[in-house]
C-alpha cells in the first residue's frame, strides 16, 4: 500500500474529494496534512488540492507558498517525491517555485465551472505513463484565475521537454480555440517539472473519479501515480 498525504489549508475545499478518491477509488491509505505542521507523515506522494487557500486574498497561492507545510513539500519535491497540484494547488506549485510561470485570471474575467476535455501530451511522467499519447480525458474545471501564462523562453523549455502533460482539447482531441476554457497560453492545462515527478494540473481529476460523478477519467492519474510508487 502507498501512502498519499492530502494537505489542508484554510479554504481548501477540495480535499475530501482528494481523500475519498485515494482511499475509495484508488485504494490506498490518506492522510491529511495539516498546512501549519511539518511533518509529512511518511506519505509516499502529496496532494496539494484546490480551494480557496487562505481566502485567495492576496494572489491565489501567494500565501500558502510560505506555510510551513509547503516548506516540507519543497525538500521532499527537491528529493524526488511525486506532488500533484490540483486547480488552486497547481496555482501554489507555481508561487513556491516547483513548476514555473503563473495562473491568472480567466480571458473572460469570469468563474468558469464545466466539464472540460484534456489530451494527453506525454506518457513520460509516473502521472500519465497508464495512459497513451493523445488520449482524452473528460474532467471539470472550477475556477477564476487558471489562465496559465509564461515568457517565451519558458514555453520554448516546456515545449521542447515535453513538459506540457495536458492540454485542452475537443473530445476527439482537437485543440480548438472554443475547447480552452480560460485563454491558456498554447491550451495548458498541467504541466510536469524538470525531474518529471510535480505535476500542476487546472482540471480536477478528484471530482472524476467515478462514473456517477459524469466521468471516471480522473481516476486514471491517481491509479498512475499508485503504479509508479509501487514500480519505485
Amino acid at each position: 500500500m502507498m501512502r498519499f498525504g492530502v494537505i489542508i489549508f484554510p479554504g481548501s475545499n477540495c480535499d475530501q474529494d482528494c481523500h475519498y478518491a485515494i482511499e475509495s477509488r484508488a485504494g490506498q491509505p490518506a492522510v491529511m496534512l495539516w498546512h501549519e505542521s511539518e511533518d509529512l507523515q511518511g506519505c509516499d506522494a502529496v496532494v496539494v488540492p484546490g480551494g480557496f487557500a487562505y481566502g485567495d486574498y492576496l494572489r491565489t497561492g501567494a500565501i500558502a507558498k510560505f506555510a510551513p507545510i509547503m516548506q516540507s513539500v519543497k525538500r521532499f519535491a527537491q528529493t524526488g517525491g511525486m506532488v500533484l497540484g490540483i486547480c488552486n494547488g497547481f496555482q501554489i506549485l507555481c508561487e513556491a517555485g516547483l513548476l514555473p510561470g503563473a495562473l491568472m485570471r480567466n480571458a473572460g474575467l469570469k468563474y468558469v465551472c464545466k466539464q472540460v476535455y484534456i489530451r494527453t501530451e506525454t506518457t513520460d511522467t509516473p502521472f500519465t505513463h497508464s495512459l497513451h499519447r493523445g488520449e482524452v480525458l473528460q474532467v471539470p474545471i472550477g475556477h477564476m484565475d487558471g489562465n496559465y501564462f509564461c515568457d517565451e523562453p519558458t514555453l520554448a523549455s516546456l515545449q521542447k521537454e515535453e513538459r506540457v502533460v495536458f492540454r485542452y482539447s475537443s473530445p476527439g482531441g482537437e485543440r480548438t480555440p472554443e475547447a480552452n476554457p480560460n485563454g491558456s497560453l498554447d491550451d495548458i492545462a498541467g504541466i510536469c517539472s524538470p525531474g518529471r515527478n510535480v505535476l500542476g494540473l487546472m482540471p480536477h481529476p478528484d471530482r472524476s473519479s467515478e462514473s456517477m460523478l459524469g466521468s471516471a477519467d480522473g481516476l486514471k492519474i491517481f491509479q498512475a501515480m499508485v503504479g509508479a510508487l509501487v514500480r519505485k
